[in-house]
């Protein structure tokens, strides 16, 4: 009866247990407050993509209808060694939610032990100087119930970091294709200028072979022939120059898609000249659609949940002990009703002085929150700047384009009347020159522009978010 009163209490004591297991000291973390701005600054002359299109695609590259740059991005995505490493930072973070989760339940262990004692002869007892045995084999079980929530912010807190982990993966991949994208019109920026080159090392060699003969037949000066050979190989030397640019860029290609430098090749294919409409979405949305910025958020959440683990250790801990088996001298009736044995061992442990650790410990965690909301609202006001700035590029250099074209053209006619005017006796080679180096530098200088505004595209889309979403 005594026994049975015993167990009764026991399971009372913890249905009570539970039902104080339902607080949790600290705060209920609430998203930070930001401020949002009503719309984004559409320069004047740049047209945004119209509503039903302002979703990115996840697979945002397609925009520029490039089949070759779709190919190496989705190599990134699966070869690129320091996404492996986010992703395997992000299978640990997972772990340590299960292993939070873990402390929800007891432990439990089996034990099984066999012992041979010899009691001294001047043992108190019936036992002096006797050799006998022991066997023991019973159930053990350990729970310490989770009566402040220490354990349920730990998870909490876990949780929050697994899901900033995932934000800076998605992050992180976000940077490195729009990277690879970056690259890769700069290289094919460098393709157009080195067949650029390509062309007006042709038309120098031909100019210094009409300025050779025109020396020879006594029409033009030797310095002419000098002038001409020296423009010539300035051309030359731009041109090998390009050669170097478009390597260290095809190597660093070869990294982004996990391959070797040695054997990556990319075929020559110049720059085109259109540029896509690119989507725009409202400020608010980009608060949703930047992982950095759901990676910022997610480690204010963990950091808010450490601050109800430090304000646990203040409350009592509760830990429930148990054992349940059987014992005997012999092992061949070891498992019987009258070698049965069972323990129970409640223990409440209250801190009373620790020369002020645990205040430290909440101090430092309140600090760590406020680190972690600062650094979110940073990481916003950044991603709104990031967007202004390349809406900005976008448009500006959607019109200086247009402007450097007129340029251009004016430039090929100057040319083309001073190379008439020269071939007639009227002006001298020094204006053929001139002319030459004034049509170059305009075309290079428009194959630049090209370059920069591609790359002004690829950083707004990522500015955007680049298609992620939480549901990723």
């Amino acid at each position: 009866m005594k026994t049975a009163n015993f167990v009764y209490r026991s399971i009372v004591a913890g249905a009570l247990t539970a039902l104080l297991g339902g607080c949790a000291v600290g705060p209920d973390y609430v998203r930070p407050n930001v401020e949002t701005p009503a719309s984004f600054t559409v320069p004047q002359g740049w047209k945004p993509a119209e509503a039903h299109d302002a979703e990115i695609p996840s697979d945002w590259w397609k925009l520029f209808d490039d089949p070759l740059l779709a190919e190496l991005e989705g190599k990134v995505a699966t070869s690129n060694q320091t996404l492996a490493q986010k992703e395997a930072a992000l299978r640990q973070a997972r772990a340590l939610v299960q292993s939070a989760e873990a402390g929800f339940f007891p432990t439990l262990n089996a034990s099984a032990n066999s012992t041979r004692n010899k009691a001294s002869a001047g043992a108190i007892g019936l036992a002096q100087g006797m050799i006998y045995d022991n066997y023991l084999f019973a159930a053990q079980a350990s729970w310490e119930p989770d009566l402040w929530g220490s354990i349920r912010r730990s998870v909490e807190a876990n949780t929050a970091s697994m899901q900033a982990s995932a934000g800076q993966l998605a992050a992180s991949r976000l940077s490195l294709q729009s990277q690879l994208a970056v690259d890769y019109f700069q290289l094919r920026a460098d393709d157009a200028q080195k067949r650029l080159l390509t062309d007006t090392v042709a038309a120098y060699k031909q100019f210094l072979d009409l300025t050779q003969s025109r020396f020879e037949a006594g029409i033009a000066a030797r310095t002419d022939v000098l002038q001409a050979e020296g423009q010539l190989r300035t051309a030359e030397a731009q041109l090998l120059d390009v050669g170097v640019q478009r390597a260290q860029l095809e190597h660093a290609i070869a990294v982004l898609t996990g391959s070797p430098p040695s054997v990556f090749h990319i075929a020559e294919n110049p720059l085109g000249s259109g540029m896509p409409q690119l989507p725009l979405t409202v400020p608010s949305v980009l608060l949703e659609r930047r992982p950095d910025i759901a990676a910022a958020e997610r480690s204010a959440a963990a950091a808010s949940a450490q601050i109800g683990v430090a304000k646990a250790a203040f409350f009592p801990t509760v830990t429930l002990n148990g054992s349940a088996g059987y014992q005997n001298r012999a092992y061949s009736n070891l498992v019987t009703q009258p070698n049965s044995m069972w323990a129970f061992s409640p223990q409440v442990l209250q801190p009373l002085f620790d020369g002020g650790l645990r205040a430290a410990a909440v101090d430092q965690a309140v600090a760590g929150y406020d680190l972690a909301v600062a650094n979110y609202r940073e990481v916003v006001l950044e991603a709104f700047q990031n967007v202004e700035d390349n809406l900005a590029a976008a448009a500006i250099l959607s019109h200086e384009i247009q402007v450097q074209q007129q340029a251009v053209e004016a430039a090929r006619q100057t040319l083309s009347l001073t190379d008439s005017q020269y071939r007639e006796g009227i002006v001298g080679y020094l204006n053929v020159i001139t002319a030459q180096t004034t049509l170059l530098t305009n075309e290079i200088t428009e194959i630049s522009l090209r370059s920069r505004e591609y790359v002004a595209g690829v950083q707004l889309v990522v500015a955007l978010g680049g298609g992620w979403t939480h549901a990723e």
